[in-house]
């Protein structure tokens, strides 16, 4: 994250997403492939290209569907110009991954008190089951393998694009990893 400074609101804590030239490469329709999407090609880096499938006919009818996919077309370049400032945009990535966790970190246990009679028991979470049905009860919050799942950043604002080094900047905070890959998507109005 960055801050930028803008004269109505003052400084603005922003994220920075490179976006390199995506190219259009499947174009998916509901009488063909029985769904509407759109396959797109990713450089992320000079050797390596990644390609990613986007819906189009989630929460649509077919017809809204099949006219989305209409305009898009095969080898049509998507860039930054997509976007306008002032747009609301759903960022998604991967989480950062944080690997085996206990209870207090993963799920914010306060842990037992530090003395009289807790020797070794400052971090641990406490009873996991009752007596009667024997056995842990599924759903039970334990220590286990925290983050690198997708999430998405709902409602984010699109404050500045920079056409020329293929920039866009939006206000707060984005899932995953520096240089991670991400998808941003309008949200309608």
């Amino acid at each position: 994250m960055t801050t930028l400074q803008d004269a109505e609101k003052g400084a603005l804590n922003v994220t920075l997403i490179e976006c390199p030239t995506n190219t259009v490469k499947i174009v998916r329709t509901p009488e063909v492939d029985g769904y509407s999407a759109v396959q797109i090609e990713i450089a992320k880096t000079s050797k390596r290209l990644m390609r990613r499938e986007f819906r189009l006919d989630t929460h649509q009818t077919k017809e809204e569907a099949l006219a989305d996919a209409t305009n898009y077309i095969t080898e049509q370049v998507l860039g930054v110009d997509a976007f306008a400032v002032g747009d609301k945009v759903a960022v998604t990535g991967i989480t950062k991954a944080k690997g085996f966790q206990g209870v207090v970190k993963r799920h914010g246990f306060k842990g037992a008190p530090a003395s009289h009679g807790h020797k070794d028991q400052e971090r641990m979470p406490g009873s996991i089951g009752s007596t009667e049905p024997q056995h842990v009860i599924k759903g039970m919050r334990m220590a286990g393998r925290m983050g690198g799942v997708k999430a998405t950043s709902p409602k984010l604002k699109v404050v500045m694009i920079d056409v020329v080094k293929q920039l866009i900047a939006v206000q707060g905070a984005v899932p995953g990893i520096n240089g991670g890959v991400v998808a941003i998507r309008t949200i309608r109005k």
